[in-house]
């Protein structure tokens, strides 16, 4: 694995009002490194996580992914259907990726079927 950074923080810096929230972070994150946050509640762990996310752009300093890396957040508390039970949720969350995994399928069984080499070259390019 290599050690450059996937995501690099430095000199993250936020407050709500005139109260440090994070402050002075610095964080560099390679791949396979795991790394744990930990504090007393309001001392700025889900604020600095957010911040490396991209979801809060409300901060003093640099953060920034890797080209080409992406980051995800999963909420504490999510805002949930509640018209819907745990799995209706999950699929709603999910239904973009899939969306990805059913045109996958779909294009894995029209490999099984006779083409021309046109036909197969259009096929490999979805």
């Amino acid at each position: 694995m290599s050690n450059e950074p996937l995501v690099e923080m430095r000199g993250i810096d936020k407050r709500f009002g005139g109260v440090h929230a994070v402050e002075g972070a610095d964080l560099d994150l390679a791949a396979g490194e795991v790394v744990g946050v930990l504090g007393h509640n309001g001392a700025g762990k889900s604020s600095l996580l957010k911040i490396m996310a991209g979801l809060d752009p409300d901060f003093l300093g640099e953060a920034k992914p890797t080209p080409g890396v992406r980051v995800g957040w999963l909420a504490q508390e999510p805002e949930l259907d509640p018209d819907k039970d745990v799995r209706g949720n999950v699929e709603e969350g999910m239904a973009q990726t899939r969306a990805l995994l059913e045109a996958f399928e779909e294009i894995s069984a029209q490999f099984a079927e006779p083409m021309d080499d046109d036909a197969m070259n259009q096929l490999l390019e979805k």
